[in-house]
């Protein structure tokens, strides 16, 4: 999952958790957990740069009078597919309470590419891409989100090799 700028692109990993849970982050952060159906949810690893930043990736909510572009959060990147990736404290403080979002998934940190060079590892197939699956990011065990991911494409593990080349 990739947000582009003029600086270059910055991605988050969603199948990588971390030994934290949201009850710890939400302690760290020193706010109540509201909400038990998250308290054993991992934090992912969402890549090693600025670790200490979070990203709330989550379903879209849009309450009634409110224009579809605009988010219940502060920065907060619309996703396609009905997603939302949020960096401000407001959502953790909505979760706080039992309100916020239904499905969630928290990362601490990102990866991040220089302008041009993620296209270009797309364009040298270094990376095979997928539209984003709320299945697959909330409903899928964390174990199968690579193969989910990849039956999206029609394709399976044992079908892709290690070793690279152009035909």
């Amino acid at each position: 999952m990739c947000e582009h700028s003029e600086r270059g692109a910055l991605g988050l990993i969603i199948n990588k958790p971390s030994d934290m849970k949201l009850s710890g982050l939400f302690d760290k952060v020193e706010l109540p957990l509201g909400r038990s159906d998250l308290t054993d949810s991992p934090v992912f690893q969402g890549g090693p740069v600025h670790t200490e930043r979070g990203f709330v990736l989550h379903e879209a909510i849009k309450p009634e009078g409110q224009a579809s572009n605009e988010s219940v959060y502060a920065s907060t990147l619309s996703i396609p597919g009905g997603l939302e990736m949020t960096t401000s404290k407001d959502v953790l403080e909505a979760i706080s309470t039992g309100a916020g979002p239904r499905r969630v998934l928290v990362s601490l940190g990102y990866a991040a590419w220089a302008q041009g060079q993620l296209e270009s590892e797309i364009a040298e197939n270094s990376w095979l891409t997928v539209e984003a699956d709320p299945k697959v990011i909330f409903d899928t065990p964390i174990d199968q989100r690579y193969s989910k991911a990849l039956a999206l494409l029609g394709l399976e593990v044992w079908m892709l090799s290690p070793d690279a080349g152009h035909a």
